[in-house]
């Protein structure tokens, strides 16, 4: 078995979806420098973790996240500079179906980053509507790791017996698979307390990686059911779901009141309460600020006991990803 010594995980990192994402995020390139900042700031403050996807950037500007993440490590010349993590995940497109698209699409990443991927984890199963295509994806992700193009692989939206089945599969070619990413929030606990993952990641020993802490903003305590909602599909859902999780956000905001600290630095550390490695994003230093807020501090049992609950007694939950699996 190659144990992995040299991907060294922090104990938070920074999603990078909105980069590059005008039509969920309002990206546009007249904010470039602005995330140049966001990416120094969490550097230096051992927010070395950087997740990303090819498939993230909208329209032409398709890849986008990538490119921006490579030009900002180039660049960037501070402490923590020789810990920055890039993390990318491939997509299981539909003409993705053989091991060397795979591996093509690895070479791809690399190149619009300027470096190597750090890890490179399978965007999603596609065991749900064509298993044979998953199969072969999985080679390729292992073929990249073989032929030493990156220090480690991940999956993304995998539930715990997919998991097992693909950790049996990996582990028949002596690679250790290194960490799986979950939609998990106050919003979303489904992966970890109906399916259990966290004990199954445990025992594998996978780091789970928590993607949309913030419930896409919804637990920062920014926005009422009254209004005004974010544009387009995010105000859409945010009016569906502001409405059912009162209960959730009034404990949320006690205990931000009680630590001196936001609610959203709250929804991040009770992740990071749970063992899991957040990656919230930010698209300005304001928020990476407030993101980095959440560490250095940790919830205790009875704050973690009331959110948990306030959790449980919520009418509207995130939408699931359509992907993820059992």
């Amino acid at each position: 078995m190659h144990i992995n010594q040299e991907l060294s995980l922090p104990t938070m990192g920074c999603g990078t979806w909105a980069w590059g994402n005008q039509l969920l995020w309002g990206y546009d390139q007249s904010m470039d420098e602005q995330l140049q900042a966001v990416f120094n700031l969490c550097v230096s403050n051992g927010v070395t973790l950087f997740d990303t996807g090819d498939s993230y950037g909208t329209g032409k500007l398709k890849g986008r996240s990538e490119i921006l993440l490579g030009k900002f490590a180039r660049e960037y010349q501070g402490i923590n500079a020789e810990k920055i993590c890039i993390a990318t995940k491939l997509a299981a497109y539909p003409w993705r179906w053989t091991r060397q698209s795979m591996v093509q699409a690895g070479k791809a990443s690399a190149q619009r980053l300027g470096r190597n991927v750090d890890l490179v984890q399978m965007h999603w199963p596609t065991a749900n509507y064509a298993p044979w295509q998953e199969e072969r994806l999985l080679d390729g992700l292992a073929d990249l790791y073989e032929q030493r193009l990156v220090k480690a692989v991940g999956l993304s939206n995998y539930g715990p017996k997919r998991l097992q089945r693909v950790h049996q599969k990996f582990t028949e070619r002596g690679i250790a698979i290194a960490t799986l990413q979950v939609q998990y929030s106050l919003l979303s606990t489904y992966p970890v307390t109906q399916l259990q993952l966290k004990q199954v990641c445990d025992d594998l020993g996978i780091k789970l990686i928590a993607y949309s802490p913030l419930g896409l903003g919804l637990l920062t305590g920014k926005y009422s059911k009254t209004g005004p909602f974010p544009k387009g599909i995010r105000g859409l859902l945010f009016r569906q779901l502001l409405p059912g999780i009162d209960p959730l956000l009034a404990c949320l905001k006690e205990v931000a009141e009680s630590r001196n600290k936001t609610m959203s630095q709250v929804a991040i550390n009770w992740c990071i309460s749970k063992g899991t490695i957040p990656i919230p994003g930010a698209k300005n230093l304001q928020q990476a600020q407030d993101n980095i807020g959440a560490l250095g501090w940790l919830l205790d049992s009875g704050e973690v006991a009331a959110l948990d609950q306030a959790a449980a007694k919520s009418d509207k939950k995130m939408v699931q990803n359509i992907f993820q699996t059992t």
